[in-house]
This record gives C-alpha cells, structure tokens and sequence, in this order.
C-alpha cells in the first residue's frame, strides 16, 4: 500500500502505529501494581491510562497532541481525576515527576528510549513497562540494574539501555542453547552514541 509521504512524518505516521489491542494493554496492567506511582508517556487518548489509574496509587499522563488531551479531559470524572494527572507536553523536555516508581511507554518505534531512559533512571525509576526496544510484546525492565557493559559481551543477544536491541557475533564454538535463550542487558553498545546524538 501506498502512503503520501505527508503521512509518513510526525504525528500522522506515529498514529498509524499507535493504536494496541486489549492483549497488549492486559500485558501492562498485570504488571501495574497498587502501590506504583505511574507515567504513561505518550498516554494518546488515555484508554490505557484510565485503567492504570483503577489499579495504581497515582498515574501522570504526558501526551502533547493538544486535541487528544482535550478529549481526555472531557471524559474523565469521578475518582480517577484525583488519581490522574493529565500533562500536556513534550515528554522530551518535560521534568518527569520525581516520584514515579513505574513508567509505561508502548510506542514501538520510539526514537527517544535513551533519553526516557535516563531521566526515569535519574528520578530513581524502578521500572519501564515497553515495546519500544524489541517492538513486539511489552517487556519490564529493571531501570536500576546494573548492565554488562557491551565490551564485556562475548557474544549472543542484548538489549542496551539506550533501547537498541541486537545479537553481537562471535566464535560460534561458543554458542550454547542457553546463550542464544538468554537477553543479556548492557549500556554503551554502539549504538548508544547514535541515539545520544539523535535526541
């Protein structure tokens, strides 16, 4: 099919891959638990969100498309308004909220998972609830483990904090079935100064 490349930039190219199904939404929400303080960046029109905010102590919500944040104002009443924060913003240069012990950002082909990363890490984040790094289904990750740094990797498959994910080559007389089953976690692979670059 063919698409105008006026479709295939911004917010219309991001829109055509926004929408999950409940699959993907229950995937998240049975790792949301009653204690978590949530971000949910890039909320959209918070159908996920709202049903962070039944289970959670507290949600903020960021998304920047003006419109979708007014519908989701106008919809939302009762106990979630005291349990939802709607932010509009540019999650980019907002200053996340230091309290936020869960993040959540399904957007698989976002281009600034290293820069979320960080700052959630720096806000002493626990965790990050995502497809942005493999694009498939949600996976947690542990925002405050300690990584393998990529040189040390002989190799097999990782998945970088700056949210690359690859396999890293190597003397195949090393291969075993559990290091092809295993996902190591590692910073500085090389691809992180391309993604420090690019936000």
């Amino acid at each position: 099919m063919y698409l105008p490349s006026s479709t295939m930039t911004g917010a219309g190219w991001e829109a055509m891959w926004a929408p999950y199904d409940e699959r993907a939404y229950q995937a998240v929400l049975s790792q949301i638990q009653s204690e978590d303080i949530v971000l949910d960046i890039g909320a959209g029109d918070l159908r996920l969100t709202r049903q962070i905010a039944e289970i959670s102590r507290k949600v903020y919500a960021i998304e920047k498309q003006k419109e979708l944040v007014k519908k989701a104002r106008a919809a939302l009443a009762g106990n979630l308004q005291k349990k939802l924060i709607i932010i509009e913003a540019d999650a980019r240069s907002l200053a996340f909220p230091p309290e936020v012990t869960t993040a959540v950002l399904l957007m698989r082909h976002c281009r600034h998972f290293a820069l979320y990363a960080s700052k959630l890490r720096a806000n002493g984040c626990q965790r990050l609830i995502t497809n942005a790094r493999w694009r498939f289904e949600p996976e947690v990750i542990d925002l405050l483990a300690k990584r393998m740094p990529f040189s040390e990797l002989t190799l097999g498959w990782y998945a970088c904090i700056c949210g690359a994910a690859s396999f890293k080559a190597g003397s195949i007389e090393l291969l075993t079935p559990e290091i092809d089953a295993t996902i190591f976690e590692v910073e500085n692979c090389p691809a992180c100064p391309d993604a420090v670059a690019a936000i």
